[in-house]
């Protein structure tokens, strides 16, 4: 577009800007506001330019499109007065790294082409990385190359991809793999488009940013260390508050606008240099890409929904930790590196929260060593079986200047999951010396005592762990100090504020580091505030974990603290009144751990008055560790007196901080070397622990090791460990550890392998709160030492270990040891795998980054063990169970009707049926009643967790059905029992009920205590539901209303349908029956489109689904006037929402057995849903599979991987639409990439895009043919009319419309139109079906199967063929056309052996009536008893009769046609059957023959004496007889088949009607049974309506 000059434009707005070199020239440059500075430049400074391209996203568009448009217009006008501008053209693309492609450049450059665009075209990419990649390409391949301006919109554009002319896109095989290196002309930063910057991607940037300074310059790192949320204030929030155009001038720059402009320009600078002295990554470049090489290789397995950025922030780690494995790198480094990157909301690990929230545990799981390394051996880095990392020596300088080639198994070792410790060479060891880290407990005593301290500490040999990490982060959130690293990091500088804290600004999150727990729970009290509260949490095993005795002693104190979950554990919320923290007299139970004494110690000094410390309650724990935190006291200033035996008296004051305070080596970690030295036979050497030390377990060599055998030489200062010859280490009859109770698992490991003496059995002692660790340690020793054969006693206050001689460990394969997330566990296991032939695997590697991140790397390099990386398979039971054997558990509010659908789950697949509250009751030896009336409703909770407890782990783990009780989620530690047993693949299903009925049964219901007098019904569901959500993986809705349409009345027979399809639910939970369709052929789903289900109800429904295999639901179809125009985002409002669609689906579930398409469509893609619910959305997609929606439907994008993650055993469609064609187009690079990228978060694709061609039908199906299989299913197909024929193609599942339907999409055709049509193309070819038998000559089959092929538009046809003899039906069998056959007498017995094999229905009831023709092969099956099945189920539901499995059933005959009704009556579960037939032999038989499959089966001698047991159900099997019914047979309420249709009348079903009973004529079974005939042939739903004319209309009595 051109534009004149204008007289009256207005005036050019200026930036001061900084500008910065790169390859000689200043070509990046940095302000705020640059619109008019940019064109300005380019109009003065560059090449005229016939054309200038801008092209952006849509994103962006909206943003600056119309400002770059108008400064274009602007400058042009003050610069070139009254000349001819020349053309801005404008191309904006979708946004999103679907656009990086090869497809999206060919647009550009056509659209360019058509254009007219020359070679004097200058094109600006506005935009983030995947713009910027992608117009440089384009810039420098049009025209071999134009001139080309990046305008970076994103803080990781900007330090990042803007930078160094790299240009690419990327291709199905990876990232970034097509590309060129093509010099951008400018690059301007304006930094003022950062003010829009969403949080996650600020960190997205600072990624880089951190990078960058780790690599180059160690000074700026510190100010990023340092200034973490100043710089993320600058970016965030630093200029929300500014004028308009603040920060164009210097002098109208805010701090924060100058502090963020010093960081980008710092990062950008650094980069321009590297690119200046090596452009084409020769060399020097390629240290830019310290974190890219196994970040990329992350980001190709989780990308989209993890970043760029967040990627390399864990490659920058695992890189790093590379370093340090190769002895470049120390602790401190990696610990910093990681800290800095964790400040600005960045992932450090494979398995970070941040990642696992953002792809769910499944897709994780993906994330497999061996894949990452596959990934990485394409990568431009790698050189051979070697990758090119950059290796770091310290924070700031590389070790070289360049990239470093390393082995890939070192890369492998640091990347995996696991680590495999082989056996160390028994020869001659050379003496080590091994410095541990810095003891834990002295770590995390010092930061607290130097944080409330008045002064500035240096603490050096600081413990840099996940723990300590945890307590620095809460003590600066509280304002407690300020810190700064000196000796790059290792020393701590700590200036402490004198006790003053404040509230932090957000819950303080302690994982699981027990030490920060216990000690912040006394410190937050010392906060000063007048109101509000500060809470601590921890991870889950941390809310196990006991903090009871300290929470009861501060409480008693005066302190507010109340328990949020489980009481005795965190959560903790502690109350700010301006109390702070009392003091006096406390009295504190200290027979769990020394830890609470330490905590109240350390706070002393700042309570109110002086502390008077009494410790009661047994004996106390750990002594060694109160008398260290005294004595560390002391070093701070303050002096403890002990004034009795358990009696402390600590004066109030402050700490006043020494100048500097070495931490000791942690004595707990050096049990590791001496260990290993002790079982390998070697020479350890652990300096700075010796008998001087303040740790308890710096006895550990003297106590244990050297009555073992070992030799022990031990200074104040330093201890030395040489071990006796390998095999001849002993046991230690008894030693009391609770001096150092961390140490007895190093010991236990040691004593499995000390067999050199007589007695084989170590047994240690004084141990007991091992019990409440990170995990129960003594049972995980116990757990593990099995594994390798080794037998143990687990005892309350200690364990007993039977050593075994080496060579008896248990050989074979590896032990694969499980850590507990323990970090004591995996080294104690990874010392003992040095001495074992086959060595071990220790599943968590990570785990010791709690107290030795490096012992990996010590273990390898300083000891000499062999190690090496390992992905560690799936954990498996000793005793596997089967997911479809592990017991259902039901939850929800009582008068749900959870015992009632309990016993029907329980009876339909063949289980137990377990009530929790019976079951408590026997347990308890009460009733719950008696229960709640004398110990309360607190006390009968306790009961209830316990027994649910015992239910799911012991007693009832597997094949049960489980009630629980209504309030059982009211106990964290219940609905955490609940969580597990679902994660173990139990399904816990929650039923969901309409209140008011509920209600009312409570009202009438006295069999269990009432709610609380102040406790509504209503009230306390509103409190549970998400309680029951929580603890739920499955759930169904209960409402007999729902079948009325009335939502205060019960639907007739609403509960025998209720039951049903709770049944199916539990089937498909369990993995019994998914309901999934055969994808092997074309099948169809028929799209519903009605804002309500209830609109097709009750009979269009059947005749919509004719010759369908699924019915979809589309959900944003769906709505009623309550709903028109709300807004989505609201929370009531999606409640409700989600709530009415809960129940539409359930009433189409009650409505039809076809498994359900879940769909909910957005507007973007063509439906209805608004795209700015998308919140709402994944809740309603993630409730569906709650559900047990068979298959649901999901749109790519960033939140379909968080679906896929969580789909349970519904399978997922991941779809994408492209509603006008210009996008998805078939032979395009695009339709391959969404394909990858739909493949990757779904088991089946969809891909729908829209024909403007006939063509366009030929490259989809072309498409198809090139990547469908039934392995990996593809729906693809054109929208519109010219797109019908792909929708006739499709391979499978193709959505499909009725006449009675109006068409979900453009070009939507019926099942049968696609039948016809494909008949026509010879695709369908015609197939004959038969009825065998004679005499026939009157059968209504012919015309029941006709009408349904002729309504499915099937080009097939069924004829009679009758014969008396079964050798005349071989031809006709054998004929390629033969489809299938109906078989009657005298041929169901006789053709049994021309077939290829039965079901189990034809076998048991010995006669085929059907016949199916499968993969070329003949399959015999049997109908008849569907038929039976069918129509009681239809009467019982009908008349309301009582239920089949309370019921006796009457069958009258002794031929054939009993056999199927025999069989149907045990199909129904009827329990007692009767036989009547006049050969009273014969009926004795059959009875025999049947008899397994009832509980009773008898022979009845008249119709009379059956009459006494009441029969409910008749079903007479003798051909129109002359039969002499009683009327004393009707006098209960029931339901009487007769199975002849000629006469209508029988004998049977005259008297029955006279008796007012509900009959059901034969001529109603024999549709029933054709119906399942014509579905067994077509795998569709019959069209019975069509079916049930055709028969009645030849039988015109009927």
């Amino acid at each position: 577009m051109s534009t004149d000059s204008s007289p009256n434009a207005r005036p050019l707005q200026i930036a001061e800007v900084e500008r910065i070199s790169i390859l000689g020239s200043e070509s990046i440059v940095c302000g705020f506001h640059l619109v008019d500075y940019i064109w300005t430049d380019i109009f003065t400074n560059l090449a005229a330019a016939s054309t200038y391209v801008l092209i952006t996203d849509t994103n962006l568009s909206a943003l600056y499109a119309d400002k770059y448009k108008e400064g274009f217009a602007v400058a042009w006008a003050h610069l070139r007065p009254g000349v001819v501008a020349p053309r801005l053209l404008v191309r904006v693309l979708p946004p999103g790294e679907t656009s990086k492609s090869r497809a999206t450049k060919s647009e550009i450059e056509d659209w360019m082409l058509a254009q007219k665009c020359t070679r004097d075209t200058l094109v600006m990419a506005l935009g983030g990385g995947v713009i910027g990649d992608l117009v440089g390409f384009v810039a420098a391949t049009f025209m071999r190359g134009v001139p080309f301006v990046q305008v970076p919109t994103s803080l990781l554009a900007m330090v990042d991809s803007s930078i160094g002319g790299k240009t690419a896109v990327d291709t199905p095989a990876g990232k970034n793999l097509v590309g060129s290196f093509w010099q951008p002309k400018r690059i301007f930063m304006d930094m003022a488009v950062l003010s829009t910057l969403p949080p996650r991607e600020f960190s997205n940037g600072m990624a880089e940013v951190v990078k960058t300074a780790a690599i180059w310059t160690a000074e700026e790192f510190d100010v990023l260390e340092a200034g973490a949320e100043d710089i993320r204030a600058a970016v965030l929030e630093g200029q929300k508050d500014s004028e308009d155009m603040a920060g164009l001038t210097i002098a109208s720059r805010s701090e924060a606008q100058s502090l963020l402009l010093r960081v980008i320009s710092a990062s950008a600078r650094v980069k321009a240099y590297v690119v200046t002295h090596d452009e084409r990554e020769s060399g020097m470049r390629g240290l830019l890409n310290f974190g890219h090489t196994i970040g990329h290789a992350i980001e190709a397995v989780l990308s989209p929904q993890v970043l760029h950025g967040e990627c390399v922030a864990v490659g920058c780690v695992l890189e790093a930790e590379v370093a340090r494995r190769m002895g470049h790198l120390g602790d401190v480094s990696v610990a910093r590196l990681a800290r800095c990157l964790r400040a600005y909301g960045l992932p450090t690990a494979m398995d970070d929260a941040i990642i696992r929230g953002l792809v769910g545990e499944e897709r994780l799981r993906e994330l497999r060593p061996q894949r990452l390394m596959d990934v990485m051996s394409v990568d431009k880095k790698t050189v051979g079986s070697q990758k090119r990392l950059v290796v770091l020596k310290r924070l700031g300088e590389t070790l070289e200047m360049k990239p470093t080639n390393i082995d890939d198994s070192l890369i492998l070792e640091v990347v995996s999951e696991g680590v495999r410790v082989a056996a160390v060479a028994e020869v001659k060891q050379q003496a080590v010396t091994v410095v541990p880290p810095g003891s834990k407990s002295i770590s995390n005593r010092a930061l607290q005592l130097a944080a409330l301290g008045r002064g500035t500490c240096r603490i050096r040999n600081l413990l840099h762990s996940d723990d300590t990490q945890v307590m620095l982060a809460a003590l600066q959130a509280m304002g407690a100090c300020s810190v700064a690293w000196e000796d790059d990091g290792a020393t701590l500088v700590v200036t402490g504020n004198g006790g003053q804290l404040q509230r932090p600004d957000a819950e303080l999150y302690l994982g699981n580091a027990g030490t920060a727990a216990r000690f912040l729970s006394t410190t937050v009290n010392l906060i000063d505030a007048q109101d509000g509260s500060t809470v601590l949490t921890g991870n889950a095993r941390m809310k196990l974990r006991p903090s009871g005795p300290l929470v009861d002693a501060l409480r008693a104190n005066g302190c507010g603290i109340e328990y949020l979950e489980r009481e005795g554990s965190l959560p903790l919320r502690v109350q700010h009144a301006g109390r702070g923290f009392p003091g006096g007299h406390i009295q504190l139970a200290a027979s769990i751990s020394s830890q609470y004494v330490s905590s109240i110690l350390l706070c002393a000094p700042y309570a109110q008055e002086p502390v008077r410390l009494e410790l009661v309650g047994g004996k106390v724990i750990s002594q060694l560790y109160i008398d260290m935190t005294i004595a560390m006291m002391a070093q701070f200033g303050c002096q403890v007196e002990r004034i009795s035996a358990n009696e402390y008296l600590i004066p109030t004051g402050a700490y006043e901080n020494p100048a500097e305070y070495v931490v000791e080596s942690d004595a707990s970690s050096a049990t590791y070397p001496l260990a290993f030295a002790a079982i390998t036979g070697s020479t350890c050497t652990v300096p700075n622990i010796g008998s001087a030390s303040l740790q308890g377990d710096a006895r550990f060599a003297v106590d244990v090791l050297r009555p073992m055998g070992c030799t022990v030489e031990q200074t104040a200062t330093s201890t030395t460990v040489t071990g006796p010859p390998r095999g001849q280490l002993r046991a230690l009859a008894e030693i009391d550890m609770e001096p150092m109770t961390d140490a007895f698992l190093t010991a236990a490991v040691l004593a499995a392998v000390a067999a050199g003496g007589e007695d084989r059995v170590t047994r240690i002692r004084g141990i007991a709160n091992q019990h409440v660790k990170e995990c129960d340690r003594i049972e995980a020793m116990c757990t593990e030492l099995a594994k390798f054969g080794v037998e143990t006693e687990n005892l309350a206050d200690g364990i007993n270990v039977h050593a075994r001689v080496l060579s008896e460990l248990k050989a074979g394969e590896a032990p694969s040891v499980h850590c507990y997330d323990d970090h004591r566990v995996a080294m104690s296991f990874s010392v003992l795998a040095c001495v074992v032939e086959s060595g071990a695997e220790l599943r968590e590697r990570r785990c010791v980054g709690k107290t030795w991140p490096s012992w990996w790397d010590v273990l390898a390099r300083d000891l000499g063990a062999p190690i090496s990386g390992s992905d560690p398979a799936p954990e498996t039971r000793s005793d596997p169970v089967e997911a479809e054997a592990t017991s259902v558990v039901l939850i929800g509010m009582r008068g749900v009707g959870k015992t009632t659908l309990g016993r029907a789950a329980a009876m339909a697949l063949d289980r137990e049926f377990v009530d929790l509250d019976d079951f408590l009751e026997r347990e308890v030896g009460q009733t719950i009643p008696e229960i709640i009336n004398r110990d309360g409703w607190a006390a009968f909770r306790e009961h209830e967790a316990r027994v649910l407890r015992t239910a799911l782990t012991q007693a009832h783990a597997t094949g049960a059905v489980i009630a629980c009780g209504g309030g059982v989620v009211e106990g964290a530690a219940n609905r955490e029992q609940l969580r597990a047993h679902a994660g173990r693949g139990a399904a816990v299903i929650c039923l969901t009920p309409n209140m008011e009925h509920v209600a009312e049964y409570l009202s009438r219901d006295k069999t269990r205590p009432a709610y609380a007098v102040t406790s509504d019904i209503h009230e306390v569901y509103a409190r549970r539901l998400p309680l029951y959500a929580e603890s739920c993986n499955y759930e169904y809705l209960v409402d007999k209303a729902l079948l009325s349409g009335d939502e205060n009345s019960e639907g007739h027979g609403a509960w025998t349908l209720i039951e049903r399809d709770f049944i199916r639910l539990v089937q498909f939970a369990t993995g019994r029956e998914l309901n999934r369709v055969d994808l092997r052929g074309p099948s169809f789903f028929v799209s519903l489109t009605a804002p309500s289900v209830r609109e097709y109800l009750p009979a269009k429904l059947e005749a919509l689904t004719a010759g369908a295999q699924a019915i979809e639901l589309r959900v944003d179809l769906l709505g009623s006037s309550e709903f028109a125009g709300a807004d989505f985002n609201d929370a009531r409002v999606a409640s409700s929402f989600s709530a009415f669609v809960h129940r539409q689906f359930a009433l189409l579930r009650h409505n039809s057995r076809l498994p359900i398409v879940f769909t909910v469509r957005t507007q973007a893609q063509g439906g209805a849903f608004p795209a700015s619910a998308d919140t709402l959305r994944v809740q309603l997609l993630r409730s569906a599979i709650q559900w047990g929606a068979e298959y649901v439907d999901v749109e790519v994008d960033a939140k379909a991987p968080e679906v896929y993650a969580k789909r349970q055993n519904s399978m997922v469609i991941a779809s994408y639409h492209d509603t006008t064609g210009e996008r998805l187009q078939w032979d395009s690079e695009f339709a391959t990439e969404i394909l990858m990228r739909a493949r990757a978060c779904g088991d089946v694709v969809k891909l729908i895009s829209f024909a403007r061609t006939w063509d366009d039908n030929t490259k989809c199906q072309q498409f198809v043919q090139q990547h469908h299989s039934t392995a990996m299913p593809l729906i693809a197909l054109n929208m519109g009319y010219t797109g019908q024929m792909s929708r006739v193609l499709c391979p499978c599942l193709t959505p499909v419309t009725h006449p009675l339907l109006a068409a979900a999409a453009p070009g939507q055709i019926s099942v049968r139109q696609i039948h016809q049509a494909r008949s026509l193309l010879g695709l369908l070819p015609p197939q004959q079906f038969y009825l065998f038998g004679t005499p026939i000559a009157h059968s209504p089959s012919p015309c029941m199967h006709n009408a349904a092929f002729a309504a499915l538009g099937l080009p097939h046809t069924y004829e009679l063929k009758e014969t008396s003899t079964v050798d005349a039906l071989l031809p006709v069998l054998e004929h390629p056309s033969f489809g299938g056959a109906s078989v009657t007498i005298p041929h169901k017995q006789s053709i049994i052996p021309m077939l290829d094999a039965l079901s189990p229905a034809a076998q048991r009831i010995g006669a085929v009536n059907t016949i199916i023709v499968q993969n070329g092969h003949l399959y015999g099956d049997n109908t008849d008893y569907l038929g039976i099945v069918g129509c009681l189920q239809q009467a019982q539901l009908s008349a309301h009769t009582r239920a089949f499995n309370e019921s006796v059933a009457l069958v009258i005959g002794a031929g054939g046609t009993s056999r199927a009704a025999l069989y149907a009556l045990h199909t129904l579960r009827v329990p007692h059957v009767l036989i009547y037939n006049r050969t009273q032999a014969r009926a004795q038989a059959l009875c025999d023959e049947f008899s397994s499959l009832f509980s009773n089966l008898a022979v009845v001698d008249s119709l009379d004496a059956a009459s006494t047991l009441q029969p409910t159900y008749i079903v007479g099997t003798i051909p129109a007889s002359d039969l002499c019914v009683p009327d004393s047979l009707f006098n209960t309420h029931g339901v009487a088949l007769d199975m002849a249709y000629k006469p209508k009348w029988t004998p049977l079903l005259e008297s029955a009607s006279r008796r007012k009973w509900h009959i059901v004529h034969g001529v109603s079974v024999l549709i029933e049974q054709g119906i399942h005939q014509m579905e067994k042939w077509t795998r569709s739903v019959a069209p019975s309506r069509a079916m049930g004319d055709a028969v009645l209309a030849k039988y015109s009595e009927f």
